[in-house]
């Protein structure tokens, strides 16, 4: 019996396939593709609403009920496919948190307020013995620490990253590992002896039930905030996709809500169907849809990076935010977003702006304003977010927080000891090739512009202002292959990305301007029939680690074209 719930379907349904060039897109084609190249009809909108009706059936795999009389014979729908989100339990995250109420976390803490499970199986875990128990009770006294939060968040990392029973083996590489769980190093072997030793699997399976039974009282809140998400910005997910965004019920955290991500994984551990966090939830799931997008597009947002660089003085601003513009950025956008979804009175939501400025969120106003245009545009958010972010008026903003009175820190809200509500950013960074340069980043930004108007000269002109001051800079040549290309000029744009994926001046530090070169030499080869040396490009660029999606995919359907004999589709 498994406690996987695969029923949060909120991609298209199976049989509705997307025959759209966006399905496809270079970043050449990102920039300006809101105003130019999207045209979305609306009956595919409609097809898409009148799939996603019954988007959300009843658990697959949770405890099977009672035989129940046959239903009255009705249209047959085929089996959705299982998406990249998902309602469930987790063995490894249950076994370690056995293990740190074994060692004696929060022994001393009165459990009168604690989820019945967690108080019974406190009382028996304290009880265990076993050399294995000995060993997991030093272990937790040798790394223990003052704070009772960040001791809790290292288990709950742990037990995220960690791979199934029974030997717990951590599923990212040394280098991918939160610091959090590298300070735990050794535990693994520790708690798989545990885990035979007082035989937790069979603990875990006899409370399979009691799980499941949270897993399905949790579905249908959790699904209806996908849906409304997801529906709102216009996504369409795709289970191909690597990225995942989980819930995971587990009682033994205790009676709050942990959220974490490490690189393209969220999760969120809840301790139960009880009272569920929907505003945490919903925050999460926006900042799984958002926090690609300021990474996708570095040039449009660094446009706006010194309004960030004002409010980085605020003293309620997160600490980690301080120094990261495209986290920043995100948690702005998604704020932004909120107020959009929540049900709030005009006045309401005038004092929640007001709130995140004095906070320091400043670009939460002028994105929800930009929201509007959104609102009234076709194309999904991934699409539209260059020109929302280009529609806000940088001086006009700047002008405006030079009167924002930020609030002292000592007037935020405290938390629980245990609490933690926030999103942990694990995110891949951006590329270090952009100059630090408001000049060069306002030529890069013009000529990707120029590039969506379908306008060579002046896009060209543009990336060479770049070139003229930061001749080895690769985003500027990117844009000169793309010149290139436009212009028909096939022995130029193949020397431009050859330059780029080989030898010394190789773009090995930008993973989009790698592998869209890659894939673009390869489509050069290909129309020159050389065969092998496209498909060798195709497979260097699915190689680049930290690619962007739409390139791996480009470069699995051109390997695919040539083992079906067909042409790839190009964007």
């Amino acid at each position: 019996m498994t406690l996987r719930c695969d029923a949060l379907y909120v991609g298209m349904c199976r049989g509705f396939a997307r025959k759209s060039r966006s399905a496809d897109l270079s970043p050449a084609d990102d920039f300006g593709i809101a105003t130019n190249h999207m045209k979305i009809a609306v009956k595919k909108i409609l097809m898409v609403l009148g799939c996603m009706v019954g988007l959300f059936p009843s658990m697959g795999n949770a405890q099977a009920p009672a035989a129940q009389p046959a239903p009255p014979p009705g249209p047959r729908l085929r089996p959705s496919p299982i998406t990249n989100v998902s309602v469930d339990g987790s063995e490894a995250m249950f076994t370690t948190m056995c293990a740190l109420l074994a060692a004696g976390f929060e022994s001393e803490v009165s459990a009168a307020n604690w989820h019945p499970l967690r108080a019974q199986l406190r009382e028996r875990m304290q009880h265990q013995q076993g050399p294995a128990v000995d060993a997991v009770r030093e272990f937790y006294q040798k790394h223990q620490l003052a704070d009772e939060g960040a001791m809790l968040s290292q288990y709950v990392w742990f037990g995220l990253v960690s791979g199934p029973a029974p030997n717990f083996q951590l599923t990212l590489r040394r280098d991918e590992l939160p610091p959090e769980v590298i300070a735990l190093e050794g535990f693994s072997e520790i708690l798989a002896a545990y885990y035979q030793e007082q035989k937790i699997g069979r603990l875990w399976r006899e409370l399979q039930p009691l799980y499941n039974r949270d897993i399905e009282r949790l579905h249908d809140s959790v699904s209806q905030i996908v849906f409304v998400a997801t529906n709102y910005l216009r996504e369409i997910m795709n289970n191909a996709n690597p990225r995942t965004f989980m819930v995971i019920v587990e009682p033994l955290v205790g009676r709050i809500t942990n959220v974490r991500n490490f690189g393209d994984h969220y999760a969120i551990v809840l301790s139960g169907a009880d009272d569920l966090p929907a505003d945490t939830v919903r925050h999460a799931y926006l900042h799984f849809l958002l926090d690609p997008l300021p990474l996708r597009y570095p040039h449009v947002v660094a446009v706006k990076k010194p309004l960030f660089e004002a409010a980085a003085r605020a003293p309620r601003l997160m600490p980690d935010l301080k120094d990261d513009f495209p986290s920043y950025f995100a948690e702005c956008t998604v704020r932004a977003v909120e107020l959009k979804l929540r049900r709030m009175s005009p006045s309401e939501r005038e004092a929640a702006m007001d709130t995140d400025d004095s906070d320091g969120y400043v670009l939460v106003r002028p994105l929800y304003a930009a929201l509007g245009s959104f609102e009234r545009s076709e194309p999904s958010m991934k699409l539209f977010f260059p020109d929302m972010v280009r529609s806000i008026d940088a001086n006009g903003e700047a002008r405006r927080i030079q009167n924002v009175k930020f609030a002292p820190a000592d007037a935020a809200p405290k938390q629980e000891k245990t609490a933690n509500e926030e999103v942990a950013r694990r995110r891949k960074l951006a590329p270090t090739t952009i100059p630090n340069d408001a000049e060069a980043i306002a030529a890069l930004t013009e000529g990707e512009r120029r590039i969506a108007e379908k306008n060579p000269r002046a896009a060209e002109s543009s990336f060479q202002k770049v070139l003229v001051k930061y001749p080895e800079q690769a985003r500027a040549w990117y844009g000169i292959g793309l010149v290139a290309l436009m212009d028909h000029d096939g022995p130029r744009a193949k020397q431009v990305f050859g330059r780029l994926t080989s030898g010394e001046h190789a773009a090995n530090d930008d993973p989009m301007v790698l592998a869209w070169s890659h894939i673009y030499l390869a489509r050069i080869y290909d129309d020159e029939g050389q065969m092998e040396q496209a498909k060798t490009q195709y497979q260097e660029a699915l190689a680049v680690t930290g690619s962007p999606e739409q390139a791996r995919q480009a470069a699995q359907k051109g390997l695919a074209a040539f083992a079906t004999g067909k042409p790839s589709e190009r964007p």
